[in-house]
């Protein structure tokens, strides 16, 4: 049975080239946006797209997110040490994806790929160091600590949509699978932003007050979802 639609995946195989350099293309403008659906391409759609020119518009292999993070790091003056907790890590580079300043070419949920040059030119920012810095993770704990609260006041503005996590992961206690546990990150520029835009809270208040006790933040409901237009 022939088929009448296309996906990136299948679109870059019957062009014969590689999904990442079709990703590129499509990131670029030589390939169309789909015109079957959100995400598909017709058949006559396919068949007109330029495979040479799709190929030739990624010269070079795409790399991994974690050394666009080595690339990054090193950019900064602060290269990654094999042994030793990285400066940048493949969560920075997620949120650069996040912001648009980068181009995920993978169609892998565990990992990202990247066109070398755009890594490059991301180097070359002048507030690369600002948006590195924003966008660092904290864990939970981390996060109360840099607010000067309890992990349980933290814990109620996560409840209440305050902040959000942008991606998890796992933590194991001893080598069983088992004892792992999925812990949630959370930017550095998320956190910062809780507090100014919460300016109906006595945050002083907050923090002062003493272990074990109820929270201020615990009779607080979230905010209801806006009401579609």
């Amino acid at each position: 049975m022939r088929r009448t639609e296309y996906d990136a995946s299948q679109a870059a195989k019957r062009l014969k080239v590689p999904v990442s350099a079709f990703r590129w293309a499509r990131h670029t403008g030589l390939v169309p946006k789909p015109d079957a659906s959100p995400s598909r391409w017709s058949r006559a759609a396919a068949e007109a797209m330029d495979a040479a020119a799709i190929d030739a518009a990624m010269p070079a292999w795409p790399i991994l997110g974690s050394a666009a993070a080595d690339r990054i790091a090193a950019a900064l003056g602060t290269p990654n040490t094999p042994g030793e907790k990285a400066r940048v890590t493949a969560f920075v580079v997620r949120r650069f994806v996040d912001r648009g300043l980068l181009v995920d070419l993978s169609a892998n949920p565990d990992g990202t790929l990247h066109h070398p040059d755009q890594v490059a030119e991301v180097c070359r920012r002048e507030d690369l160091a600002d948006l590195v810095a924003a966008d660092t993770p904290l864990g939970p704990e981390q996060s109360a600590a840099r607010l000067r609260v309890r992990r349980a006041d933290f814990d109620h503005m996560v409840r209440l949509g305050w902040v959000r996590s942008p991606q998890s992961i796992e933590v194991r206690f001893g080598t069983s699978r088992a004892g792992a546990v999925d812990v949630a990150l959370y930017t550095t520029a998320s956190v910062d932003a809780v507090v100014p835009a919460h300016p109906e809270v006595d945050w002083e208040q907050l923090r002062a007050v003493e272990k074990g006790r109820r929270s201020p933040l615990a009779a607080l409901r979230p905010a209801p979802a806006p009401t579609p237009a």
